[in-house]
């Protein structure tokens, strides 16, 4: 059995990751600022997931949840971290509050940072080869109006990936990105119904993106089948970035 953490795991994509690492033979340690109840039924379901409250972007409480995780995962060593947690906002940026900006550069890229520093000094105690998933998002490497912010902390993540692939490949520890596109979760449920409709249309595939097609993905990427894989992004987005 392999131990992986899985940041803000305990809902949308987060959870559908957490599910299927389950679903296929892995220890699971996640977090998030508040536990829900999917989370609870699925820690009584299987004991091998432990949910701890941390608030990723917090510098302290994330050091505190990998050494809470580590010691309870005991002698199973780890093996990965899934950088997911993350917050969107909209609005040009113009009009755009700094403590919105600030807001999410600091969950989504200074908290992956913080969260990806701590899980490589476990490695480098364990003496351990290890894989580092960082989620971005289509909208890191193509931009859209309004979401300025959230753009650049996704692009900041998919730079983060590359650098970390070539600090650390020498010990085996591979860094790649998965950049979905939108999907049916509590991030897009905002979407007007026009803008919704215009997004399905660019689309090739014809529709949003599920859960179920991102975390397969993450599977490949945690196996030994991609261990000459490191320091790319992936896109999943049923082609509106072609």
């Amino acid at each position: 059995m392999r131990h992986v953490i899985v940041s803000g795991g305990s809902r949308g994509l987060g959870l559908g990751i957490v599910k299927y690492l389950l679903k296929n033979g892995y220890m699971v340690s996640t977090c998030s600022r508040n536990k829900t109840d999917e989370i609870s039924e699925l820690e009584k379901e299987f004991s091998q997931l432990r949910w701890f409250k941390a608030e990723i972007g917090n510098a302290e409480q994330t050091s505190i949840f990998v050494k809470d995780a580590c010691n309870w995962a005991g002698d199973i060593p780890l093996w990965g971290v899934v950088n997911n947690a993350g917050i969107a906002k909209e609005g040009v940026l113009a009009t755009f509050p700094n403590t919105e900006s600030d807001a999410l550069i600091q969950v989504n890229l200074n908290g992956a940072l913080y969260l990806a520093r701590d899980v490589l000094r476990v490695f480098l105690r364990q003496r351990s080869a290890g894989r580092i998933i960082n989620i971005s998002s289509i909208i890191g490497s193509r931009g859209y109006a309004g979401l300025a912010a959230y753009s650049a902390s996704k692009a900041g993540l998919d730079g983060l990936t590359r650098a970390l692939a070539r600090e650390n490949g020498r010990r085996g520890i591979t860094v790649n990105s998965v950049a979905p596109g939108y999907l049916e979760t509590e991030m897009s449920s905002t979407l007007s119904e026009q803008k919704r409709n215009q997004i399905i249309r660019r689309t090739p595939i014809n529709r949003l993106g599920f859960v179920d097609d991102i975390t397969p993905a993450i599977g490949f990427l945690l196996s030994e089948d991609a261990n000459f894989i490191t320091g790319q992004t992936l896109i999943i987005d049923g082609g509106i970035t072609n």
